[in-house]
C-alpha cells in the first residue's frame, strides 16, 4: 500500500485526473472529490469529479472547478469501498481505477493503486493531510469541501468515530476560513418539508426486537412516490432508530428498484456494524456499515430480525 508521501508525488507525475465518487454520494465522497479537484488544478493538473448527481444541499461544493477538457489518463476514487458501490454510470471505470483513496477498513475495490486508513473519522481526513504533502495553498473553497465530508461523517462531531485529531483536522479548516456555521446549518439543522413529511411516516415504521437492544425502520418506493420526495431527502435517516434509548443497532431499509432493499446499520456500545453487514455480503465501519438485500420488505425484515437477535 502506498504512503500519502508516495501518493502525492504520484499526483505530481501523472496528469490528466478523473476523481470518482460512491453512489448516493454523501459529503465525504463528494467533499473529498472536490477538495482533490481544486487542488490538482491549483498545481497545473486537468481534473474532473465524476458523480452520478450532486444532491442541491452540497451545491456549493463545486464552487471554484474550472470545466476541463482533456482525454483521461488518470482515475483516482474518493471514499469508495468496493466496486459494487461505484455510481450507476461509473461501470467502464471497473477494474481501471489507478488510484484509491479510502477510510473503509473493508475496502474490497479493485485499484492499481490504495491508500486506506480505517482510523480515519472521514475519508478528507485524509485528502487533507495528502494536500498538506503536496505542498498547495488551502483556500476557502478547500476547507469548506473538507469540513462539509469530515462534519457529516462525524454526525458534526458526535459520532465515536470522531478523535482528537480529527478536532485538530477541522480546528486547521476554521484557520484557513472555513463556514463552519454556514455548513453546520445546512447539514444539521435545516430540513425540507418534504423532509419533515418524510420522518413523519418513517416514525410509524418502527418495529424493535432483541429485547428493544434493535430497532427498524424503513421506506418504501411506494412511501417515496406518495410523499413526493427524492433521495436526496434520505440523508441521514439512518441515524433516527440508534438515537432510540436502549437501543444499541439501528437499522434502516430502503427500498430500490428491482426488489432490493438497500440497509444501512448504526451501532452503539461497540457493536460491530461492519461484521453485522458481513453476513450479508456488505460491510464499513464498527459503527457505520452497509448492505443489500434482495426480497419483499417482510422477508428481508425478518432475515435482519434473525441476524439482530443473533447478535445481539
Amino acid at each position: 500500500m502506498m504512503n500519502l508521501y508516495e501518493i502525492a508525488r504520484y499526483l505530481e507525475q501523472h496528469d490528466n485526473y478523473e476523481i470518482l465518487t460512491h453512489a448516493n454520494p454523501d459529503g465525504d465522497t463528494l467533499g473529498s472529490a472536490y477538495a482533490l479537484c481544486l487542488a490538482l488544478q491549483q498545481i497545473g493538473k486537468n481534473a474532473r469529479v465524476i458523480t452520478t448527481n450532486l444532491p442541491p444541499v452540497f451545491g456549493y461544493l463545486p464552487y471554484g472547478v474550472k470545466a476541463q477538457d482533456f482525454e483521461v489518463e488518470t482515475i483516482v476514487s474518493t471514499d469508495v469501498a468496493a466496486d459494487s458501490l461505484l455510481g450507476s454510470n461509473m461501470g467502464k471505470y471497473r477494474g481501471r481505477i489507478n488510484l484509491c483513496i479510502d477510510h473503509h477498513g473493508s475496502n474490497t475495490l479493485t485499484a492499481d493503486n490504495k491508500f486506506v486508513d480505517k482510523y480515519a473519522a472521514a475519508n478528507c481526513e485524509i485528502i487533507y493531510k495528502l494536500l498538506l504533502r503536496l505542498k498547495i495553498t488551502f483556500t476557502k473553497q478547500i476547507a469548506n469541501c473538507l469540513y462539509t465530508g469530515i462534519s457529516t461523517d462525524t454526525g458534526c462531531f458526535r459520532f465515536t468515530n470522531t478523535t482528537a485529531e480529527t478536532m485538530r483536522v477541522a480546528a486547521s479548516l476554521m484557520d484557513y476560513g472555513c463556514d463552519t456555521a454556514y455548513i453546520n446549518k445546512v447539514m444539521f439543522e435545516t430540513k425540507s418539508k418534504e423532509r419533515i413529511r418524510l420522518e413523519h411516516c418513517v416514525y410509524d415504521t418502527i418495529k424493535y426486537c432483541a429485547n428493544g437492544r434493535c430497532a427498524i425502520i424503513y421506506t418504501t418506493l411506494d412511501m417515496m412516490k406518495k410523499l413526493n420526495v427524492d433521495d436526496e431527502e434520505l440523508e441521514g435517516l439512518a441515524s433516527i432508530p440508534r438515537q432510540i434509548e436502549g437501543v444499541l443497532m439501528g437499522i434502516t431499509m430502503r427500498e430500490k428498484p428491482g426488489g432490493v432493499f438497500k440497509i444501512s446499520v448504526r451501532t452503539n456500545d461497540n457493536i460491530n456494524a461492519s461484521d453485522f453487514c458481513s453476513r450479508f455480503g456488505g460491510g464499513g465501519h464498527p459503527a457505520a456499515a452497509g448492505c443489500s438485500i434482495e426480497g419483499s420488505l417482510e422477508e428481508v425484515r425478518s432475515r435482519l430480525i434473525k441476524a439482530a437477535e443473533e447478535c445481539l
